[in-house]
């Protein structure tokens, strides 16, 4: 009994020590998915308001796909020392639903871009778009995780943002980095994309069916 109870304080502890860094890096992730469904999914547009939700949607969406390279923080936990058991049931699931949680937030911002875009006639741009957009998030990822640069920081340290930029961009190693971070990106990208608008429409059938169910039984 002593050891279960023992057990059960290191998995809580395992699991705490994660939770604030976890939860801030979730909020940032999930700022541009709210922000795609104001800018994205409404009808009226042209405003000066829109244009800074724009400005601003592009600015956070890196820290969406930027939850993957916390996978760090679980390299660092294996080496503090914890058991198999709390690795495989307590720290493992709550990285995959974290990384999760914030890589879905990305997929659902651009399918909202995507129908904004279908919306108006520009649907042969998407491709490009995801593609450009990656890039950005990938150049976003890099400036987050070695320079340790904020979305914000394009406001408030503007000069040092852009220099690192620049010497980032010149310099042979971080272009690799990006490069496969970008490869990362788009395969993971488009496949949580296939499978969430399969269930999307999987979803919308059922409801259709239901509907049509309760018409009939009405009738």
């Amino acid at each position: 009994m002593t050891s279960a109870w023992y057990w059960l304080a290191s998995a809580f502890e395992a699991a705490h020590n994660n939770m604030r860094f976890m939860a801030w890096n979730s909020f940032l992730a999930l700022i541009p998915l709210f922000l795609s469904v104001w800018l994205f999914r409404r009808r009226r547009l042209k405003s000066i308001a829109w244009v800074i939700g724009l400005i601003t949607f592009i600015a956070f969406l890196p820290n969406a796909p930027y939850v993957l390279t916390d996978i760090i923080h679980l390299v660092h936990d294996i080496r503090y020392g914890y058991s198999i058991w709390i690795i495989a049931l307590v720290l493992v699931p709550q990285y995959l639903l974290f990384m999760f949680i914030g890589f879905q937030a990305y997929v659902i911002s651009l399918i909202n871009l995507g129908y904004f875009l279908r919306l108006r006639g520009l649907g042969r741009y998407l491709l490009p778009t995801e593609l450009f957009i990656h890039m950005l998030s990938a150049v976003g990822i890099y400036l987050g995780r070695f320079h340790r640069f904020n979305s914000w920081d394009i406001l408030t340290q503007p000069e040092p943002l852009i220099s690192s930029l620049w010497h980032t961009l010149l310099a042979q190693r971080p272009a690799a980095i990006m490069l496969i971070t970008f490869g990362v990106i788009s395969v993971l990208y488009w496949l949580l994309k296939q499978v969430t608008l399969a269930l999307a429409m999987y979803l919308k059938v059922s409801r259709q069916a239901k509907s049509e169910i309760l018409m009939l039984g009405g009738d």
